[in-house]
Parts: structure tokens; C-alpha cells; sequence
């Protein structure tokens, strides 16, 4: 199947007909394998980026705490937005690239399920998190951090099928 590009049509699905938010009923749809990657970037002060990138940040291994909260907060999802499902996840990838020209640092997951919903919003937390965790660890040195270009870069699974994002974007 060819990925599509388009954003998604129809009416937004989290409110009924007299326009009252719900939890969309999902109790009919087919349990698919679904997947969903997300990505985003913090940047920061080359003496942070430093810190990070040596292992001396006072607070310990920065990366690998980010890495392991967006594992947890892909897992407690329904917890954050209101609307969300719980579900069980089969996997939650989180990996975290040093990019010393720009000084920043972007964190990629990928999080899959078997199940009735899909899991962008899990990826989209991870991410998040992830980085919110980057900057907590280093704002005692830099309260300039830029959290930034969070967004949903692939799902599939699912009625909809397979959505790539628009690389001009």
C-alpha cells in the first residue's frame, strides 16, 4: 500500500453530534498491528550540548534517562490525554542522536501495538517527554533550551492504512 501524504478528512472524532468531547468507541474496529514514529529536537548552548555529549552533565547519563522516560511516558499516554485509549504496547523504541553541528539533540520513537487504535499519540508523548526530561536535567545550565519540530512522521495500521509526513514540512 502506498503511504499517503494528505492530512485526514471528515469531522474530528473526539466529539459527538451535539458537540460534547467522548472517548471515541473502538470497541468495532479490527485489531490491526499498528505502528507509529514521531520525532523531535532540543537545542542548546554548545557548553550544554557539551555536557551532554560527555557524560558530565551533575545530574548524570542525560540521554539515557531521556531515553527510558519516553519509554515511560509512551506507557502512561492515557494517563496524560484525557481521550486516549490504554493500551498495551508490544514496543516502544527511543533513540537519541547527537547533532554537534546545530548543537542539539533529536530523539526518534517508535511505538507499536496490536489493537483497535492506533498509537500516534503514545509516539508523540514519548518524544515529548523525552525531551522535557533533556531539558530538566540541564536547565540549571541553560534555560535557553528550544524544544522544538515535534511531530508525527509515520502510522500505519489501522482503516486509514499507511500516512507518511510531508519531508517539506
Amino acid at each position: 500500500m502506498k503511504p499517503s501524504h494528505k492530512p485526514a478528512a471528515g469531522p474530528l472524532t473526539h466529539f459527538d453530534a451535539a458537540g460534547q468531547a467522548h472517548m471515541v468507541d473502538v470497541g468495532a474496529k479490527t485489531e490491526t498491528t499498528r505502528v507509529a514514529k514521531a520525532q523531535g529536537h532540543i537545542r542548546m548552548a554548545p557548553a550544554t550540548f557539551a555536557l551532554i555529549e560527555s557524560g558530565s552533565a551533575k545530574k548524570g547519563d542525560v540521554l539515557g534517562i531521556a531515553r527510558i522516560a519516553a519509554i515511560q511516558a509512551a506507557k502512561r499516554t492515557s494517563d496524560l490525554i484525557p481521550l486516549c485509549h490504554p493500551l498495551a504496547l508490544t514496543r516502544v523504541a527511543a533513540e537519541l542522536t547527537l547533532d554537534a553541528s546545530r548543537y542539539r539533540v533529536t530523539i526518534d520513537v517508535t511505538a507499536e501495538t496490536v489493537g483497535r487504535t492506533g498509537v500516534e499519540m503514545e509516539a508523540l508523548t514519548a518524544v515529548s517527554i523525552g525531551l522535557l526530561t533533556i531539558y530538566d536535567m540541564c536547565k540549571a545550565v541553560d534555560r535557553a533550551m528550544v524544544i522544538e519540530d515535534v511531530r508525527l512522521l509515520e502510522k500505519a495500521g489501522g482503516k486509514s492504512g499507511h500516512w507518511l509526513a510531508d519531508s517539506t514540512r
